[in-house]
């Protein structure tokens, strides 16, 4: 039954999401250099979360007797919450809904902890006309430390 209403609530919040942003910018407004941003704070609440959907309860994560004693000193977030932030910037901003992920590439170059502000960056590299599809550099900060980058390449709707 829990399934049942998490999954109705998901719909609700795509259909929200809908109604407050109506639509992709079409491949034909698309232009190598667009970019787009997305500043996300993480919680406690995001680490717990994110360990509950995904199954990762690695303690690093979540315990922080056992993260003290790990080679980063204390709790660290997910490195695949950190990448979800890039699936929100593509989802919401650019190219916005619609868009369906073909392909990523992911290196993580350092933690992000609970608390830290994480801005998440999309920038056409190259459009791809024959499939409709565009490729991304990706990459998410915590101040001026990269702590996420990587490639995407994404297949974009018919019509915006």
């Amino acid at each position: 039954w829990r399934s049942v209403c998490i999954l109705c609530s998901a719909i609700k919040m795509v259909h929200r999401m809908r109604d407050d942003h109506p639509g992709s910018i079409a491949y034909e407004q698309l232009e190598v250099g667009q970019s787009a941003q997305l500043v996300h704070v993480v919680s406690e609440a995001d680490v717990q979360d994110f360990a509950r959907i995904s199954g990762d309860h690695n303690p690093v994560h979540l315990d922080e007797a056992f993260a003290a004693a790990s080679m980063f000193k204390g709790r660290i977030a997910h490195g695949m919450l950190t990448a979800s932030y890039v699936s929100a910037v593509f989802a919401m901003k650019l190219p916005g809904p619609g868009a369906i992920y073909v392909s990523q590439t992911l290196n993580f170059r350092a933690p992000v902890r609970i608390g830290d502000v994480v801005v998440t960056e999309v920038i056409i590299k190259e459009l791809l006309p024959a499939k409709r599809r565009a490729m991304f550099a990706c990459s998410c900060r915590v101040g001026d430390t990269i702590v996420l980058e990587g490639d995407a390449i994404l297949m974009l709707p018919r019509t915006a």
